[in-house]
């Protein structure tokens, strides 16, 4: 579970030092539920995308107080875990779990749209007959299910890939109806924004401040972490709104669950 939270929108490279660094501190549900919501975010350090540090935060909660303190099987129970989506669920159950689902990542729906409709990306966003499709190839058991699913995804990782497909080291190449057409342009376009200079970046900024912080700092502190008024305002109304950050009733602004007196006993 941990690694797909981590996994989400981010490299496996830079996500395998980080999962170590979290497991080895909090081994269990139980160990994360006991720690703050903002031990959570500091240990998430700058891997991208910090509200997953929260939900994890409170899918460990959930799962101590509903779950007896063991992830749940089932992806109705998983879906009922904050920041668990389709895909989370279909990937624990069936990595974890050996549960018969269809694990549909980029690199799997990119796999199968060039294999079976001969379309070179995928849409945006999963569809319903995207889902049945996969679901109709998965092996019945469940073990094998989850063996196909990580198969493909190397595939995709690999061999099949978005940019520059090594379709002549492709073990299904013969069987794939992208390549029977001539491999025709995308039409669907998965660029990212820029980072540099974003709102992301802003916000990143911030919460470094807040994470080398103890206890939280003066409102008028983050100045120095943004130069823009506006664009550090907007990022920062979005952080709170997000549950990243907290104003207090001082004006100081903290990671949620950061004890206060940690910021007195630092100043003194």
């Amino acid at each position: 579970m941990v690694s797909e939270f981590m996994l989400q929108q981010t490299p496996v490279s830079r996500v395998l030092p980080a999962h170590a660094a979290w497991l080895a501190r909090w081994p269990l549900p139980a160990a994360l539920a006991d720690a703050s919501p903002a031990d959570a975010v500091r240990q998430w350090d700058r891997l991208g995308y910090p509200r997953r540090a929260i939900r994890l935060h409170a899918s460990a909660q959930l799962i101590v107080s509903r779950h007896g303190g063991q992830v749940p099987a089932s992806l109705d129970e998983l879906r009922a875990l904050p920041g668990v989506g389709s895909y989370t669920a279909a990937a624990i159950a069936s990595f974890a779990f050996g549960r018969r689902h269809a694990v549909l990542d980029t690199n799997v729906r990119r796999v199968l749209a060039r294999l079976m409709t001969g379309e070179g990306l995928p849409p945006k966003t999963p569809t319903a007959a995207e889902v049945r499709l996969a679901e109709t190839l998965l092996p019945k058991d469940g073990r094998q299910a989850a063996q196909w699913s990580v198969g493909v995804m190397e595939l995709g990782a690999l061999i099949c890939t978005a940019a520059r497909p090594r379709c002549a080291d492709c073990p299904l190449a013969g069987q794939c109806a992208w390549i029977r057409l001539g491999c025709p342009p995308a039409t669907a376009h998965h660029g990212q924004a820029a980072y540099h200079g974003s709102d992301r970046h802003c916000r990143g900024q911030l919460l470094a401040v807040l994470r080398a912080a103890a206890g939280g700092v003066p409102a008028d502190t983050l100045a120095a972490a943004w130069n823009d008024s506006a664009q550090r305002a907007r990022a920062l109304a979005a952080l709170v709104s997000d549950g990243l950050v907290v104003r207090r009733d001082d004006g100081s602004i903290a990671l949620p669950g950061d004890d206060p007196s940690a910021a007195r006993s630092a100043g003194g």
